[in-house]
């Protein structure tokens, strides 16, 4: 055939293909499909294979080095620990688990198990501070929020603080997505609620004791029914009075309520004083008259005992009585 042929310039080598390079070769001609050039199944299996062999460094110790960091890291994930002030809630694929988890080392199949943390503290919300101090378990709201009206169609700024402690960790995770801002909504509505009853001096000062109770029984009730697991346990309020802006006229007020009780009380006792003093007066007026009227009664008496006397005489001797009372008046 032509390309058989070693002779002439149109000639090809004896390794020479028809396409004018060896099989196997690299030249820049064409390829020939199906040529020499398409890779072996096998030399890629056994080149993969030794690579496999090659590309972990170690051998086997950085494999069992691998298990074991991997050991490690769920061990970690495995145990937890449960501070004095807190109780744990075990999830098992999502669903809480019907033991709680005191304080100390627990142990869980992570991650198929999982826990929840719960503080056994006492919280306090307070509501309507116009300022938040930091603190632990403690939060606060704006001063606006106190404002409400009460029964005598005043405003009333009122700032008091609800004391309540978790009682079912269960509930309290899983039935409301935010359980401090449904304390403080559930206890700043029962506030409205009971201040909406009374007048407003009642607030002030009158029966804050009695408003702090009906207002934890109404927040009690409240935070049952949405299941929230929190047992409120006191309602203190801080402060009560009138708005910032209408303080000064309130004052006022307050300070010409305190004159009135002050002038009567000094009236009242002005007219105690007056009365003391006539009382005695009377009292000295009648012991003279009685004086003077057993006087005149003891002078009438002996007189009358000695007209007696007289008359008894006369009658026995006229004469000589008659000439006795005339000596003697004479005399």
């Amino acid at each position: 055939m032509p390309w058989e042929n070693n002779g002439g310039g149109g000639g090809r080598n004896n390794n020479g293909g028809p396409w004018g390079q060896a099989p196997g070769g690299s030249g820049g001609g064409p390829r020939r499909p199906g040529g020499g050039n398409t890779p072996n199944l096998e030399d890629i299996l056994n080149r993969g294979r030794d690579q496999f062999r090659g590309g972990v460094p170690g051998g086997r110790w950085a494999i069992i080095g691998g298990v074991l960091a991997l050991v490690a890291f769920w061990g970690l994930n495995s145990v937890y620990q449960i501070n004095s002030q807190e109780v744990g809630v075990e999830l098992r694929f999502g669903q809480p688990k019907p033991e709680l988890a005191g304080p100390g080392l627990h142990f869980l199949v992570w991650p198929v198990e999982t826990v929840e943390r719960v503080t056994t503290t006492r919280n306090q919300t307070q509501i309507g501070a116009a300022n938040a101090n930091a603190g632990g378990q403690r939060s606060t709201t704006g001063a606006s929020d106190g404002l409400m009206l009460s029964g005598d169609q005043n405003i009333v700024n009122v700032q008091f603080s609800v004391f309540w402690t978790i009682d079912n960790p269960v509930d309290y995770l899983f039935n409301v997505r935010d359980q401090e801002s449904m304390v403080r909504f559930a206890a700043e509505s029962a506030m409205r609620e009971v201040v909406g009853r009374r007048p407003a001096q009642d607030i002030y000062s009158d029966d804050r004791s009695g408003i702090a109770l009906e207002v934890m029984d109404i927040t009690r009730t409240i935070l049952d029914s949405y299941g929230l697991g929190v047992e409120v346990n006191q309602v203190l309020i801080e402060n009560a009075g009138p708005p910032a802006e209408v303080i000064d006229a309130f004052n006022e007020v307050q300070r010409a309520r305190q004159d009135e009780t002050r002038l009567q009380e000094e009236a009242r006792s002005y007219a105690n004083t007056l009365l003391g003093d006539a009382r005695g007066r009377a009292a000295a007026l009648r012991e003279d008259a009685a004086a003077y009227t057993n006087r005149v009664v003891q002078e009438a008496t002996g007189e009358a005992e000695r007209f007696n006397s007289i008359y008894a005489e006369y009658v026995n001797a006229p004469e000589v009585t008659r000439k006795r009372l005339f000596l003697e008046t004479m005399e």
